[in-house]
């Protein structure tokens, strides 16, 4: 009997989470493989390890910074989902509008920090040819941060008004859009002459003004067609609403960063190791970020989920979103352990040619097996808890179990155990599996001290 209200539980919820969670898990799908084609179509120039790795560095320096503001604007997840669960559209519009203004302020820090990465750098020693091609690169993709920022604006908008679709449209059209730049500027076609490694980084630049030009335009159509009056909304910035985004942003972001730092400066150790390390720890990060994108993407879901449900004071169903989340995030990565366990040498081959690189990735991919499961519940727990309004718990979490144990324990293994890249891998694992345990306790403690209203799901 308990089974199956358990089982009533979760179906009701089911539906509407695979019909936000589906194209959003199709659009991070889509931003990951934009990272795969860069690295797959550099990787077969003549000097593939080089060219790996110099993509690898520039670009994860790159987003250290840069994924920091567009974490800032994760704030509008809660503020616009619980907005738009309660039916107040013209809130729902405020906080687009403050999102602009906010990322227009933050666009001149963020290209100023990551140009100050190139110096820093230069003080890890890493290979000369690689480093000859890393500041170009990173140079490139600079140059695009505004529209990157917009882009996550209007997504976090659209996605919080149940408007997912277009955002799924705008990163799959996208990739035809960064293919064919890689092709034209990576090799010279099209009349184009060929730049090479930093032909890949003005082909990200220009995908990224296309998609926030896509999700803009489609904002303003859908305004149009069903007037919603958006196009009627003040264009003032307000200040407190400008501070709620940033009191709710912060800790996202922080999280964020700190998750992607720890990364980055894995990454600029294993450069002290090599080309071959170097290019296999990007071979095996491009791949578990792609596995990652599902659970992210079913995050996004049920972060609008549970805000929608709280926004309307359905506390049931806010519970319901976040646990039908976790089952779908933890199931789908758990399958993902299987493949990488299974096949690890296969995948590796996908990215190169070169055979000492695939054994290196191959062993890497075989350590990542082991934190699947965990990731994807760390994932869709952050999403839920944002949905609920907490940003601060992850940030914790992410703090100090991935720079106080998991790199420390990495460092030792890598360098004082002469493990390797493996060495370092297998402390990032230990740091993961303890901050899916975590924030798994985290959500259930949080849906349970939601107020009992009178809504009671269907």
């Amino acid at each position: 009997m308990i089974r199956r209200l358990y089982a009533h539980y979760i179906s009701g919820e089911v539906r509407p989470m695979l019909r936000l969670a589906i194209p959003i898990v199709l659009a991070e799908l889509g931003w990951m493989f934009m990272g795969i084609v860069d690295t797959v179509m550099v990787g077969h120039q003549k000097n593939s390890a080089v060219a790996i790795g110099a993509v690898s560095l520039a670009s994860i320096l790159y987003y250290v910074v840069a994924i920091f503001g567009t974490g800032i604007m994760l704030g509008l997840d809660t503020l616009v989902s619980q907005s738009y669960g309660a039916g107040d559209l013209e809130d729902t519009h405020r906080s687009l509008v403050n999102g602009i203004y906010l990322s227009l302020g933050l666009t001149p820090i963020l290209m100023g920090l990551v140009l100050l990465w190139l110096p820093v750098l230069r003080l890890f020693e890493i290979d000369a040819p690689v480093m000859n091609q890393v500041a170009p690169y990173v140079r490139a993709l600079n140059w695009g941060t505004l529209p990157l920022l917009l882009y996550f604006v209007f997504r976090r908008y659209l996605q919080g008004v149940n408007l997912a679709k277009p955002v799924m449209f705008s990163l799959i059209s996208a990739n035809v859009v960064n293919f064919v730049g890689n092709w034209a500027l990576i090799y010279g076609h099209l009349g184009m002459r060929a730049m090479g490694t930093v032909g890949s980084g003005w082909s990200t630049c220009v995908a990224r003004v296309y998609m926030a030009g896509v999700l803009m335009a489609y904002a303003l159509y859908h305004d149009s067609r069903h007037k919603t009056g958006l196009r009627r909304a003040s264009r003032r910035p307000h200040f407190p609403r400008l501070w709620r985004l940033l009191n709710l942003g912060f800790p996202a972001a922080s999280q964020i960063g700190v998750e992607i730092g720890v990364f980055a400066l894995a990454t600029a150790l294993i450069g002290k190791l090599g080309a071959v390390p170097l290019a296999s720890h990007q071979i095996a990060l491009n791949t578990v970020s792609f596995t990652y994108m599902v659970p992210l993407g079913i995050s996004s879901a049920a972060a609008v989920r549970v805000g929608h449900a709280l926004g309307r004071g359905d506390a049931h169903g806010a519970s319901r979103s976040g646990w039908t989340a976790m089952a779908m995030g933890g199931g789908f990565m758990a399958c993902m352990a299987l493949v990488l366990w299974s096949v690890p040498g296969y995948i590796a081959r996908i990215y190169t040619p070169d055979p000492f690189v695939m054994r290196t990735a191959s062993t890497l991919l075989f350590i990542a097996a082991f934190f699947q499961l965990f990731d994807g519940l760390q994932s869709v727990a952050t999403g839920a808890l944002r949905g609920a309004g907490d940003t601060t718990t992850p940030m914790i979490c992410h703090l100090v179990y991935y720079w106080a144990i998991g790199l420390p324990l990495g460092w030792y293994w890598c360098f004082r155990r002469n493990l390797g890249a493996a060495g370092l891998w297998s402390g990032l694992c230990v740091a993961l599996i303890l901050i899916g345990v975590t924030l798994l306790y985290a959500w259930r403690r949080k849906e349970r001290s939601f107020p009992r209203g009178s809504v009671r799901p269907k």
